[in-house]
């Protein structure tokens, strides 16, 4: 945010302020990531809000992360509140009825012999791959079309985890993966040196301009049956003093996977890997974004942690333009290359929406009111 003050205040009087625009359905279809796995231990239960929902993820004794409905339909307790896991179910604190993670029916209640067919609770489609627990959502309730790649080298071990970051954004979802195919805001936003910092107001200071950071990039989307994948190819180059620093040259191959899920995988003379980025609706207009970075085993973690600053620096500077842009339905094009490419992302993300899929239910179009 452009703040000169108190940033709560700044916050709050941007999200009452802004306009919003003409937006798309709030939560589209597809799977996303709730949590990293390592998060939810054997025997635990955390309660997510995510895509409208409220959510106990809890993992069962044999391993399996489940993911359910949060309230027990006996009198409306929290499961995880207090709830308990039991064998691969979870226990209502309130009263001890049990619930079975993999499909929600209701396995006991401690004062009654019978259990009726009609107790249970919504249990969700959810899968763990490549470190992340993730939940399929469908405003149809259509079960899942297609599957989340497993990345082999983390499958494998070859490449380990090595830190994350964790942002929330004030914007529609659509609008956050819609980056991948602006390659002409990669010269506008990500041109200056990483040390010149992340407020776009400043970061043109003639301080930094002996170094800048070149970018190359391009975007398609796959054919069927991938048609839910769209790929970017990029390569970064840093110039200092004009001189090209090829120890910092990096090729990269995002694939943004369905709607709310990056996984991008670079080479680089400091070594190779992924960062796995993850976003997710906690509300209509608030995005919780989550990047993990997981490297070759032996690279030391020096490198880690320069490549997982410098992404968190470039993506800070989107988010200032996120936080504070308006929604263009009908962007007012030209006819180039560069916002073709924009408008084809946007055909190929408009699948994710269906006739059921939500909309924002109140909307602020001006300042009053």
């Amino acid at each position: 945010y452009a703040s000169e003050g108190n940033i709560k205040d700044t916050v709050n009087r941007v999200r009452k302020q802004r306009i919003v625009g003409d937006i798309p359905p709030v939560y589209p279809n597809g799977w996303f990531g709730l949590i990293e796995g390592f998060k939810l231990q054997t025997g635990n239960v955390l309660n997510i809000t995510a895509l409208g929902l409220n959510l106990a993820v809890f993992r069962a004794e044999d391993g399996k992360a489940h993911v359910v409905d949060t309230y027990c339909p006996h009198m409306g307790a929290n499961l995880a509140v207090g709830g308990r896991v039991v064998g691969d179910c979870i226990e209502c604190p309130f009263h001890g009825w049990q619930f079975r993670g993999s499909d929600g029916k209701c396995t006991k209640i401690p004062y009654s012999e019978k259990v009726p067919d009609v107790a249970k609770i919504k249990s969700y489609t959810s899968t763990e791959v490549n470190g992340w627990i993730y939940l399929w959502y469908h405003a149809e309730g259509s079960e899942p079309t297609w599957q989340i790649p497993v990345i082999p080298e983390i499958q494998s071990g070859d490449w380990v985890y090595n830190g994350r970051t964790e942002h929330y954004i004030n914007c529609h979802i659509e609008e956050v993966p819609e980056n991948g195919a602006d390659v002409q805001h990669l010269k506008c936003v990500h041109t200056p040196l990483m040390t010149s910092g992340i407020d776009l107001r400043y970061m043109w200071s003639k301080l930094w301009s002996f170094g800048s950071h070149s970018w190359t990039a391009s975007w398609e989307p796959h054919p069927a049956p991938e048609e839910h994948i769209g790929t970017m190819t990029l390569t970064h180059c840093l110039y200092l003093f004009g001189k090209e620093m090829n120890l910092i040259d990096m090729t990269v191959k995002a694939r943004q996977i369905g709607p709310g899920i990056v996984y991008l995988t670079f080479q680089s003379p400091l070594g190779n890997g992924a960062f796995l980025h993850h976003i997710t609706p906690s509300e209509p207009l608030l995005q919780k974004l989550v990047h993990n970075i997981y490297i070759q085993r032996y690279s030391p973690t020096v490198v880690a942690n320069f490549l997982m600053l410098g992404e968190a620096i470039q993506v800070e500077r989107d988010i200032m333009i996120w936080n504070n842009k308006r929604y263009e339905r009908k962007p007012m094009f030209v006819k180039s290359k560069e916002d073709s490419l924009v408008a084809k992302h946007r055909r190929w993300y408009s699948q994710f929406y269906s006739e059921n899929s939500p909309r924002l239910k109140f909307q602020k179009d001006t300042m009053e009111w």
